[in-house]
């Protein structure tokens, strides 16, 4: 592929798609749209690099060993090398090395901290996080917006004379923003430093721009002061930073104090304390300790093969500006069947623009009624087809304010009311908090944006809008009050593992947090202190119980074809204190978001079985029935919109209306759960799980079973008597199963975790692909229904006693919710 950069568009797409068949045959089947982030690295690039490591051996450069100075001359090779990418003349820049861009940031702020007066601080607005973070460091701080930039600009003579006097001023700015792909002068660098009365140095993150394009510097006298990348974004491999410095402002160091082992000449201790830095070049001053000198070797391979398969900057420029301008066409193409489109779009469509756009293509998506899709409903559809995206605020709290139309109050009432970077409730008070991002790299193709749109169009357009009116409510047909039954009783002792399913005949006890022994335990992970969960570990699904009462034992037996040293272990159903951990205050674990203080197994045969399943360091942890400990959990299901007003509707579809205010009868009753998501106990319908498998069945795609849907009781009909139709659990408010009562919740939200074959702990599309398309309203998935026990006084006068619930207990509907 050396002669790449002579193919046309494409000759150059066939030749990348060809190229990825052979490099990545266990991805063919994945979209990859976030080389904003990283870029795919090469399997020869891998091979080329261990071949290296394992012909050459290379040393410490702080040594004078043989090893030792290979290393330091393939350091310095590399850095010249890249110096030359960068179009960077070696007698002007220095190159350091730094653990990313990030690192070289904070090695800027703590030269410039370290002067006699410290330092001001401006950045413009579009910044990524890590370069807004230096404004804690500094003595004053101004974010300005892309007019205000050109104002100082044009405004000789600048300064901040209300501001404390600072040893010097540091501006930032992205060349191209993570956001939304906007591009900025590289001017400004000059502009700035040109207008400031006062000491002014200009620092440039250049990370997102430099995946795609070329940056040159080599005028050193209008080039940035300071320049900050990520070399994984243009190479996709090693995970490195370095930070650029022009000469001239080398002096930013002179008084930085900090210094690490290979950074000085000399250094006393003791009696007399004194030290002497390195004086042939910046780089030696300020690349402390050891370098990282394999992936500093493996750059240096990435680099040269980066050409070879790529050929310049430019083809990758032009290529990757082909595919953006393609899928941001294509997104204005898609209309729902009323005419609205489903994409807003954000960034600037001014043609005139000569500085155009990186890349990427940000945008949210709407609903035919303009109502705004959920993010994290978006991207779990898209990790179901494969489609690799990112979502939220892309770390530019700038760049999404201002496309968002976020005011500072707002974000500041989001923060207030719960929310956080990566929750899944992110349209608050009908506005997104982050948005979708699509960016393409070298590696990306046509392909990948054509298959990115039609997703959109299977999942997201609405072909069929219906207008409903009051005047169109229907009635539901009369249900027979014993038209329903108990087919199925499951109990899951340990969260996100398999099901317990309830012999027939045997009657078990309800409780208030719901059914006895379930989700009473659940496995953390060791370092993070995260609940394990079905969604990132689907072997657990293969963890299968039994309660054994006669032993007085819950005993878990692994089903999977992995070969274990014990396929089976027991775990006493008693709270025996000695089992557990001492100190419960160190047991905190965080159980879907929110910490929960738990009894932590101290057995190494528990732990180490679990460990050795998964395939990850992990510790039982138990939450006591009736929900005692430090932090009790609380019921969060609640009636849906869609379940609030009877609108006609198909079977399975949503009625497309507003939702009214909540009256006093929906308003939200929390009550006391254990580990499990949302409600005490969850309910699924067999007419509704067989009228989703007719729908898949439409697909093409093969039936689910029952248990895909982990609920603890399924209902199905009778022989005799008129069932409820499918999906009409969806209106049910209170039933009655046997002697006793159920108050529904409200709708179960689904995620891919029902894309987990409890059978074989294989991840697929279905059921989540064909419940986007018939059971998603204001864009999530709803399927079964959350529910608890309510307590009653029965004809007698007296309170039910212990309730309990069996197989073939027949179920009457008390009232619809209306």
């Amino acid at each position: 592929m050396a002669g790449l950069y002579l193919m046309d568009e494409v000759q150059y797409d066939a030749a990348i798609e060809a190229l990825r068949r052979t490099e990545y045959p266990s991805i063919q089947d994945s979209t990859y749209l976030d080389h904003a982030g990283t870029t795919l690295p090469s399997r020869s690039l891998m091979e080329t690099f261990g071949r290296e490591l394992t012909q050459t051996l290379y040393g410490n450069p702080h040594s004078a060993s043989s090893p030792s100075q290979l290393s330091s001359c393939r350091i310095e090779d590399v850095r010249l090398a890249l110096l030359s990418f960068l179009g960077a003349d070696p007698r002007h820049f220095d190159l350091v090395f730094v653990a990313n861009a990030t690192a070289g940031i904070k090695l800027v702020t703590d030269g410039l901290r370290s002067m006699p007066h410290g330092y001001g601080f401006i950045h413009h607005e579009a910044c990524h996080t890590s370069v807004i973070g230096a404004r804690e460091e500094a003595a004053w701080t101004q974010c300005l917006s892309e007019a205000e930039v050109d104002s100082w600009t044009s405004t000789k003579g600048f300064t901040q004379s209300s501001a404390p006097r600072t040893s010097a001023t540091l501006f930032a700015y992205s060349a191209q923003s993570h956001f939304d792909g906007r591009r900025y002068p590289l001017s400004w660098s000059d502009a700035m430093r040109k207008a400031s009365v006062d000491t002014l140095y200009t620092l440039l993150d250049a990370s997102s721009f430099c995946s795609s394009s070329s940056l040159d510097l080599s005028n050193s006298q209008l080039a940035p002061d300071f320049v900050v990348l990520s070399l994984y974004k243009i190479l996709g491999f090693p995970d490195l930073g370095i930070l650029l410095v022009r000469k001239p402002a080398e002096n930013v160091f002179a008084h930085r104090k900090y210094f690490g082992g290979g950074t000085v000449d000399m250094v006393l201790c003791g009696k007399q304390q004194w030290h002497a830095p390195k004086t042939q070049a910046l780089h030696e001053r300020l690349e402390d300790g050891t370098l990282p000198f394999h992936n500093i070797i493996a750059a240096g391979i990435a680099l040269e093969m980066h050409k070879t398969m790529f050929g310049t900057m430019g083809l990758i420029s032009r290529h990757t500006s082909h595919l953006a301008n393609h899928l941001r066409q294509g997104l204005a193409q898609l209309k729902h069947a009323n005419g609205l489109p489903i994409a807003v779009q954000y960034g600037s469509d001014d043609g005139d623009d000569a500085l155009g756009r990186g890349p990427i293509v940000t945008f949210n998506v709407r609903d035919s009624s303009r109502a705004w899709v959920s993010l994290s409903e978006f991207e779990k559809l898209a990790n179901v087809r494969k489609i690799h995206v990112r979502t939220g605020g892309m770390c530019s709290p700038g760049g999404v304010a201002s496309a968002l139309g976020l005011e500072p109050w707002e974000m500041r009432r989001n923060f207030s009311a719960g929310f956080r970077c990566g929750a899944e409730d992110d349209i608050v008070a009908g506005k997104p908090t982050g948005a979708i991002r699509a960016s393409f790299g070298a590696m990306s193709t046509l392909s990948d944006v054509t298959r990115f749109l039609d997703f959109l169009s299977e999942f997201f357009v609405e072909q069929n809008v219906a207008l409903s009116t009051e005047e169109d409510v229907a009635v539901d047909d009369p249900v027979s009050k014993h038209a329903l039954r108990v087919k199925a009783v499951t109990v899951f002792p340990i969260k996100s593992c398999g099901g317990y399913t309830i012999p027939p005949g045997v009657e078990w006890e309800v409780k208030p947090e719901g059914l006895a022994w379930d989700r009473e335990w659940c496995l953390v992970h060791q370092g993070s202190g995260q609940a394990l969960s079905q969604k990132r570990y689907p072997v657990m699904a293969l963890l299968r119980p039994t309660i054994d009462f006669a032993t007085g034992v819950l005993r878990i037996s692994y089903c999977g074809t992995n070969s274990l040293t014990e396929a089976t272990v027991s775990i006493p159903l008693e709270e025996d204190p000695r089992l557990f951990e001492a100190s419960i205050s160190d047991s905190t674990a965080r159980v879907c978001g929110e910490p929960v203080s738990m009894m932590r197994y101290a057995c190494g045969n528990i732990n180490d079985f679990f460990s050795e399943v998964i395939g990850v360091p992990c510790v039982l942890a138990r939450f006591p029935a009736g929900g005692r400990g430090m932090a009790s959990r609380n019921s969060k299901a609640k009636l849906q919109t869609h379940q609030r007003k009877r609108a006609p509707r198909l079977p399975g579809a949503f009625p497309g209306v507003p939702s009214p205010p909540d009256s006093d009868s929906e308003l939200y009753q929390p009550g006391r759960i254990l580990l499990s998501n949302e409600s005490p106990i969850l309910m699924i319908y067999s007419s509704s799980v067989a009228e989703l498998n007719r729908c898949i069945a439409d697909t093409g795609a093969d039936a689910v079973p029952e248990s895909t849907f982990r609920a603890n009781i399924v209902l199905e009909s009778t022989e005799s008597g008129t069932a409820p139709a499918a999906y009409a659990e969806d209106s049910w408010e209170n039933i009655q199963i046997g002697s006793q009562r159920y108050r529904l919740l409200g709708a179960c939200r689904r995620c891919q975790m029902v894309c987990v074959d409890q059978e074989t702990g294989k991840k697929g599309q279905e059921p989540l692909s064909t419940l986007a398309k018939t059971r998603r309203y204001d864009g999530k998935v709803y399927f079964g229904a959350h529910m608890r026990h309510e307590p009653w006084t029965g004809a007698g006068g007296s309170r039910n006693s212990r309730p309990w619930i069996k197989v073939g207990d027949l179920v009457s509907i008390d009232s619809l919710a209306s």
